[in-house]
Parts: structure tokens; sequence; C-alpha cells
């Protein structure tokens, strides 16, 4: 944990619970508004979910448009197009339906509403000043947090390169609904990688070099809700109390890091993701077993309470028990997932690992991870998951 002074906030009203989204009309109507602008998954645009928004839209007299050109890594034409729909319809709110892609667009879409010009003008830190239209966040897939982080990322659609838009006070949604009737569509494997995204995150922030006392509590209730509840979900997506924890642990691990910073894990899953085209959560995944245990000699407390927090370790642990009881937890939910173990797995080539741990060590996650990470440690830990 870091020493130095250290700051928390989520500016995000939070519903939760079963059937959850019928509460939409009385937000719209305690706001008075009377244009709205819906970013939706194409999956779901003709989905109960947003059949039943969209009727509660009417009911209560609301002018409306959906936009639903979304891709995994959304581009920046994707926003320019979503932009310019919401500007003709003069929206007053914006209505994100879906994962980080669509809630990632629907940020975009807001601040471009505005600030205007170009969403490649707010790549960095707080590049913005003006708030961005309202938000109301409905995340269909228990992973990202997007609705309480601070971010949004979006790909150059020339270059291929993503941008991160960061403002921990105005990009979170101002209202997030997490309802896990939602959920019930979701296919198996991307419960699987959303999940795995999510336990990525909440893992990473709580022994990142800038976790704080604030952040750890909520990580390690993250840790507990989506370790604990990941393998019912999975089976059973209809489970409504097993979604709900997931539901509400994703969102928890989305309020920490991008306050506190990711390690090694998001680092390499950043750059096999972006040259394999591989799914965010797959990437983490792949990479989760192999770089927890690289980190846990600099981090062995606090893998002692996350070996707890899985349930693990319930006696006093030795400095060694602990980040092995940690890693076992961590393996076995993998496997019980049925995880591929292995890069080559998921078609990774053993002639580019060289050129990704160069990328890694450039990234520098060593300000946010446990341990120090040279190239040809970054190299060592590719070759030792290949």
């Amino acid at each position: 944990m870091s020493s130095s002074f250290s700051s928390y906030l989520c500016p995000t009203r939070i519903h939760m619970g079963i059937g959850s989204t019928r509460i939409i009309g009385e937000l719209l109507a305690a706001r008075a508004i009377k244009r709205t602008f819906v970013v939706v998954d194409p999956v779901l645009r003709h989905a109960p979910v947003f059949s039943a928004l969209t009727r509660q839209l009417d009911q209560a007299g609301l002018s409306w448009t959906a936009f639903s050109d979304i891709e995994p890594d959304p581009g920046s034409d994707a926003v320019s197009t979503a932009d310019a729909q919401c500007q003709r319809i003069d929206a007053e709110l914006v209505i994100a339906i879906g994962g980080g892609s669509s809630i990632d667009v629907a940020k975009a879409a807001a601040i471009l509403a505005t600030n205007r010009g170009r969403i490649h003008d707010y790549e960095g830190i707080e590049k913005f000043a003006k708030p961005p239209l309202p938000l109301i966040a409905i995340p269909t897939t228990a992973g990202t947090g997007s609705e309480v982080s601070g971010s949004c990322v979006i790909t150059d659609s020339q270059s291929g390169r993503k941008m991160s838009i960061r403002h921990a006070r105005l990009n979170p949604a101002s209202e997030a609904i997490l309802d896990p009737t939602v959920l019930a569509s979701l296919p198996a494997h991307v419960s699987i990688h959303a999940g795995i995204d999510a336990f990525v995150h909440a893992f990473e922030s709580f022994i990142s070099r800038q976790a704080n006392l604030i952040t750890d509590a909520i990580n390690l209730q993250a840790i507990e809700l989506i370790s604990g509840n990941i393998r019912r979900f999975v089976a059973d997506r209809t489970d409504l109390e097993a979604g709900l924890r997931m539901l509400v642990g994703s969102c928890l691990a989305g309020m920490t890091f991008g306050q506190t910073g990711l390690g090694n894990v998001h680092c390499i899953a950043r750059f096999i993701g972006a040259r394999y085209h591989l799914s965010h959560g797959l990437s983490n995944a792949l990479c989760l077993t192999h770089v927890a245990r690289f980190n846990a000699p600099a981090a062995q407390e606090r893998y002692a309470k996350v070996a707890r927090a899985m349930g693990y370790g319930a006696q006093p642990m030795s400095d060694k028990q602990a980040p092995e009881l940690a890693i076992k937890a961590i393996e076995q939910l993998c496997s019980d997932l049925q995880i591929p173990s292995r890069l080559r797995d998921a078609g990774i080539d053993v002639e580019s690992l060289p050129s990704i741990a160069q990328d890694c060590f450039k990234a520098d996650y060593s300000r946010w991870n446990p341990r120090q990470t040279s190239e040809s440690d970054f190299l060592r830990i590719l070759q030792e998951g290949w």
C-alpha cells in the first residue's frame, strides 16, 4: 500500500436488485427529461431488456433514438456516428445498455455532446472540463465495471491505437442499474471472460502499489463475491442471486481500479489482445496464474488476505504458505472455468513473445504492479506461460 496521501471517489448513484430496470421511467421523470439517446449492444436490440426499456420511454412520452453500430473495442468512427445521432435529437440524457463497449461509446457520445470536437481531443487524464450529458448505465455483463469507472477506451479507427479518456469525477455514469435479470441470455463463454476480467480488476487493484484502506475493503469484498459466485453464475445465468452478486462484485472492482491502477496481468493482456484479436477477458485469463506467481514474493501479506477472501486458509499461514494458497485458489478457479492454461492454446506464437515483452516493459505498469518488472522478466513470464 502506498504511504503517500491518497483519496477515493465514486460519483455514481447505484440502484441494484432483481427487476431494478423498472425504475428507468422514475429516474427520467425526476430529471424532467424529454429527449433521450440510447446506446445498445447490437445483440440486445431485439432482446426483452431493450423492449422493456423503450416501452417505459414511450409510456413516459419521451422522444428517443437508439444507436447499436458497436463492435468489441469500439472505434472512433462509431463514436462520431453516435455523436451525430445524439446531436440530431438534441439529447438531454444518454442511456447505455450492454457491456463495456456499449457503455464506453455512450460515455464518449456524452462527452462530445457538451464539449464538442473529436474524441481524440480528450485522450489522457482530465482533458475535458464541461460535464458530459447525464448517463444511466445498465451493464449486461458482470465484468468491466465501466458503469462506475472514470475511463472509457476508444480505438482510433485509422491507426488502431487504443485511446484512454479518463476523468474520475466526470466520466463515470451518473446512475447505474444492476439488474441480474438482464444477464439471463449471456453466453457461457462471455460470462467466464467477463467474470475473470472483474476478478482481475479486484485482485490487481488490491495488490497495487497505490492501494489504500478504502480500496482494500472494497476489493476484498469484490474478490469474495466474484470468486464465490462465478461458478454458479456460469453454470446458470438465470440464477438471479449469483448474477446480482457478480454484478455487484464487478461494480465494486470498477470503483477502485481506476484509482489504484492495475498490474502486469492487464499489461500483458493489453498487448496480446490487440495483436491476436482476443477478447479482453480471455487475454486477462490467459495471463492471470502466471503473473500471480511472479508477483507473489512482493505481496505475501496481501496474498494471504486474497486466499482467505477466496475461501482458502482460514488458519494462520506462514509467509511461504500464504502466496501458495492464493495461487492455488486462482489456479483452481481458472481450471473450474476451463480457461486455457497456456498462451499457445489461444494461438499465440512463441516468436512474438520478445516483441510483446518489449511493449509491456515500455508501458511502465511497474508504477502500480507490486513487483518491479524488467523486459527480461516479462519475457520469462511469457515463456513460462507459453
